[in-house]
């Protein structure tokens, strides 16, 4: 018979039990990476984790802080062909969108792209980000990320400041630059990864918070709001809202629960498909407002606000 051990887990109360457990505290947060990763670009903090999160096929312009060396311009894309990290093709600028127009570009110009969406995941999504932003912002046409050096954080690749103009798209055609060859192999798998998106848009309430975003589902249309608030402020005014019977969008629309990712909350509101995106712009209005003053209002929740908090916080999911 093999004789017991005696090695024993440490006691509790001791010194040495302490240590250990801070130490697998320290290195759970290190593989976690950053709670909130864009939150260094709090301009576009919320439209990035929709391109993350929940958006099939969308680019947007990024803009680099001034002096950043950016040969190239580059975009923020929600996939990649081979959900890659990166890559830099040629471009013709007229084909480019405006702000290729703005910057005067005429002919062929390089074009780096940084996807958000990847395989296998980052450990750290934010500074693996800013390190293929810094990447694409240099290479050469055709390459495809393999690896870089880091040039530190978000911010210091990207404008904070700077929002974005997500672009989106009722397919993957963009993928290929306009110089590819593209074989049925590859087209074969274009349109099969064309058939999964659902119709998207983004919509803008008055106070400019957060990212309301619109998605065609099938049997029901989503709106997914974004939200850039602390959650536990977040929380306390949808259970004010939903205790009043305000935590809607009107005639049509359901309350159906909150994600969260990245750090953020997002509510969750069930639409009739039967009416365009920019019909619900009434409704959103009027729930941004009642957003604005449940968050202004720091009086301590009641017994039935505390049952809506509850039932809220119940349902809720987290995803990566």
């Amino acid at each position: 018979m093999a004789k017991k051990s005696k090695r024993r887990a440490p006691s509790g109360s001791s010194n040495r039990a302490e240590r250990v457990a801070a130490r697998k505290a320290r290195q759970a947060a290190a593989l976690a990476g950053p709670v909130r990763p864009f939150a260094a670009l709090p301009a576009a903090e919320c439209d990035l984790v929709a391109m993350r999160a929940f958006i099939a096929s969308a680019t947007a312009q990024v803009r680099f802080v001034d002096g950043f060396d950016a040969p190239n311009e580059v975009d923020f894309v929600t996939i990649l062909p081979g959900a890659v990290p990166g890559l830099v093709r040629t471009r013709d600028a007229s084909k480019w969108g405006k702000f290729a127009a703005e910057r005067g570009l005429t002919g062929i110009v390089t074009q780096g792209l940084a996807a958000l969406q990847t395989d296998p995941e980052p450990a750290d999504l934010a500074d693996s980000l800013a390190t293929v932003l810094g990447w694409a912002a240099k290479a050469a046409p055709g390459s495809e990320f393999r690896g870089a050096d880091s040039p530190g954080g978000l911010a210091g690749v990207v404008d904070p400041s700077a929002t974005l103009d997500v672009i989106v798209y009722p397919d993957f055609d963009w993928w290929f630059g306009d110089d590819a060859d593209v074989t049925p192999q590859v087209r074969a798998m274009l349109e099969r990864a064309n058939e999964t998106i659902m119709p998207t848009a983004r919509l803008t309430p008055p106070s400019g918070v957060g990212a309301p975003w619109w998605v065609d589902a099938g049997d029901r249309a989503h709106l997914r709001w974004v939200r850039p608030e602390d959650e536990d402020a977040l929380m306390k005014a949808m259970a004010k809202l939903h205790a009043a019977g305000r935590l809607t969008m009107g005639e049509g629309s359901r309350f159906a629960g909150s994600f969260r990712t990245h750090g953020l909350v997002v509510p969750v509101f069930d639409l009739d498909n039967e009416r365009h995106h920019e019909e619900w712009y009434g409704a959103l209005d009027a729930l941004d407002k009642a957003f604005a003053e449940a968050l202004a209002d720091d009086s301590d929740l009641t017994a039935a606000e505390r049952s809506s908090r509850a039932g809220i916080l119940g349902r809720q999911v987290t995803l990566r």
